[in-house]
């Protein structure tokens, strides 16, 4: 109840965005109507004064829709009445219209406030959501997100919450509207006629069977249309991810027909979603326009026999034609709350995710000295049959630099993600400064920890986003002496804007040498305690690797340093070189030690200066 409780408190605030996971938290949520229709009666009663207001200013705003049939109702038996020329008639006559001008005059300032009060409120749940849904990415582990294509997660951050705003402002701007409007021409139909009403009773009923008839079939095909548009949005990032391979290897055609496959796909299962939406929508209006034709028919009769007054056909077909109308908005609006309720569904999955990384009552860290401690170590992928890591040991000081190195699958980055907390030994235990690791609060501890991996993540920004990205108020005397000793200085010169030029999408105008030297900068600017260099340098040539290597022998001292080889000749001057094997350290110890061994390093050694220098070989 306290996060609910700072949520009103705060909705007040313009740039306040609500964080709502807490509203996921129910089992029921499970259940993918009932926890949809659940979530969205919570998320209303957060904000119930804010809809009582716009109830109430939309009474007055819409009272001139409800009033013009018995204002034309009341003149129409005046006229009719033979005494239209007496000054009691002319009277009643202004009397209407003036009550109708004052009911006039007042819309406009309730409208304004109801948009008000309204939008404030669809805007500040569409934001909560989106909010909740990044915090809830930013806190699931790596593990979901590897096997979770970045397509449907973006599909369900676009997509779906983008359906779910539509479908509360559908419930908040036309059902609770609709559902008034009803209730009041119903109300005043009932104080001029039972009868009559008893006959627009019967509009209901035969709009709810239509629903019911329709409502499986739509639901069934929102949820194959979603599906299909995740797949295709998965397969089209791919596709860009692939395109310099795609291109290289002139494989265009190919991927246009694997996606034109995906895209027929939508097509079809949109076609089916609009036919069922085509049938439905013309059904009810067909349906709508024949009950109102037989209700002019009945009231005409009533009239004839004097039941009713000849002005209050007018007004029955309009109070009948407000209803029709309205319950066949209600109609209307179905599809979209059946695909609305699906997106909550969609975007559940995500919510009650359980692959979290949970910091509650861990031990925060204040400080790392970079001790790390490796005792009997497993580790195994989630339904993987056989570990990844076998009864791993190791033992490393602080400042102490080890390499890794070993076949492809050998363990190596696996290792590296356990260090880094992305994954948790499924058996053994890692300590950092004593400290079991699954007892630190992961965001403390990674803030000593930096990673410099082989494919460097550069965003859109500038060459200082880029570096500083996640730091503020940078010292610029700092600044300037990270990027000597990342190198960056050789190149900086020959940017147009120095450290403030556009790097373009994901570092497109920048060389592989210079966007690593960017990630040796961005994790030297941290100072931190321990340091991970994943395959660094291997897509490098020669020449960048060498000022790379530069850059990183600036880099590791001082600081408990984990390398993945891939060039065994750049780790000569590790502390210790530990050899993977099918997840086993298979040999340890320092670059000469192993090579006058003429172990599994000697051969993995002899192996990459072939790879390198084959000419030697012919």
């Amino acid at each position: 109840m306290s996060e609910e409780k700072d949520l009103v408190i705060n909705s007040t605030r313009v740039d306040y965005v609500p964080d709502y996971e807490f509203l996921f938290e129910d089992e029921e949520m499970k259940d993918g109507k009932k926890g949809g229709i659940k979530l969205l009666k919570k998320l209303y009663g957060m904000y119930w004064k804010n809809m009582v207001v716009s109830t109430i200013l939309f009474l007055i705003k819409h009272s001139p829709l409800w009033i013009i049939p018995i204002i034309t109702s009341n003149i129409i038996n005046i006229v009719s009445s033979g005494d239209i020329g007496s000054s009691k008639s002319q009277k009643d006559i202004l009397i209407n219209i003036a009550v109708l001008l004052g009911l006039l005059a007042l819309n406009i300032p309730t409208h304004v406030l109801y948009s008000r009060y309204v939008d404030k409120t669809l805007r500040t749940i569409g934001a909560g959501l989106r909010n909740t849904l990044i915090k809830k990415l930013q806190h699931l582990s790596i593990t979901y997100h590897n096997i979770t294509e970045n397509g449907k997660i973006q599909a369900k951050f676009l997509r779906d919450i983008e359906a779910i705003e539509f479908l509360n402002t559908h419930l908040i701007k036309s059902v609770i509207p609709s559902l008034i409007s009803v209730f009041v021409a119903v109300g005043i139909s009932i104080k001029e006629s039972g009868l009559v009403t008893l006959f627009f009773l019967f509009v209901i009923p035969v709009n709810v069977i239509l629903i019911y008839f329709f409502r499986r079939k739509m639901r069934k095909n929102n949820r194959e249309y979603r599906t299909v548009n995740e797949s295709m949005s998965a397969k089209v990032t791919t596709m860009l991810d692939m395109i310099q391979i795609t291109k290289a290897h002139g494989l265009e055609e190919q991927e246009i027909a694997a996606i034109e496959q995906n895209i027929s796909s939508v097509k079809e299962k949109g076609l089916n979603l609009d036919k069922t939406n085509s049938y439905f929508a013309s059904t009810s209006w067909v349906i709508g326009q024949a009950l109102s034709a037989v209700c002019l028919l009945f009231t005409s009769s009533l009239a004839v026999k004097g039941l009713i007054a000849v002005g209050s056909i007018v007004m029955f077909q309009s109070y009948f034609s407000s209803i029709s109308m309205n319950v066949q908005n209600l109609v209307n609006i179905f599809p979209e709350m059946t695909k609305g309720l699906e997106s909550v569904k969609s975007v559940s999955e995500i919510m009650l995710s359980d692959d979290i990384e949970d910091d509650r009552d861990k031990i925060p860290l204040r400080y790392v000295h970079g001790t790390i401690y490796f005792d009997k170590v497993s580790y195994h992928y989630p339904d993987a049959e056989v570990n990844t890591i076998n009864n791993f040991n190791l033992h490393v000081e602080p400042g102490e630099c080890v390499a890794f190195v070993g076949a492809s699958g050998s363990g190596k980055t696996t290792i590296m993600n356990m260090i880094i907390g992305f994954l948790k030994a499924t058996e053994g235990q890692i300590k950092v400064d004593g400290k079991p690791i699954e007892m630190l609060k992961m965001g403390s501890y990674r803030k000593f920890l930096a990673v410099v991996p082989q494919n460097t993540a550069i965003f859109m920004g500038t060459l200082r986003d880029n570096i500083v990205y996640g730091m503020h108020n940078v010292n610029e005397e700092r600044l300037q002496e990270v990027i000597k000793m990342a190198c960056i200085d050789e190149f900086l010169d020959e940017l147009p804007n120095g450290l403030d030029t556009e790097v373009g999408d994901r570092g497109s105008k920048l060389s592989g040498g210079q966007k690593q030297r960017i990630s040796i900068a961005r994790a030297l600017i941290r100072d931190p305690r321990i340091l991970i260099l994943d395959e660094a340098t291997s897509a490098l040539d020669n020449i960048s690797e060498y000022h790379v290597q530069r850059a990183i022998n600036r880099l590791i001292k001082g600081r408990t340093t984990f390398i993945v080889a891939h060039r065994l000749s750049t780790i000569r001057d590790a502390d210790r070189i530990v050899v993977m094997e099918n997840g086993s350290c298979v040999e340890s110890g320092t670059y000469d030690e192993l090579m006058a061994k003429k172990g599994k390093f000697y051969e993995l050694k002899n192996l990459s200066d072939m790879t390198v220098h084959p000419e030697e070989v012919m």
